[in-house]
């Protein structure tokens, strides 16, 4: 049996006292857990719709312009040329 030098002994005690990880464990404790996922909240619900009190048409009635179809009227079409 050779003799051991004080770093070889304690270093030896050190691996036997920590398990041979060299003092670096990972905790297991639940404290040091990571938590589980939590579940995503719902979506928001869409609000709704608020159509409030309908409108009546106005007491005079509403205006009418003399020359309202001619804003509407169709413009000539022009002939497409083949080049």
């Amino acid at each position: 049996m050779a003799m051991e030098s004080g770093a070889e002994a304690a270093a030896a005690a050190a691996a036997g006292y920590y398990g041979g990880n060299c003092g670096w464990e990972t905790p297991k404790r639940e404290e040091c857990r990571i938590p589980a996922t939590l579940p995503c909240p719902a979506a928001p619900r869409k609000a709704a719709a608020d159509f409030g009190t309908p409108r009546r048409p106005p007491k005079n009635g509403y205006f009418q312009p003399p020359d309202l179809e001619a804003l509407f009227a169709l413009a000539p079409r022009r002939q497409a040329s083949c080049a």
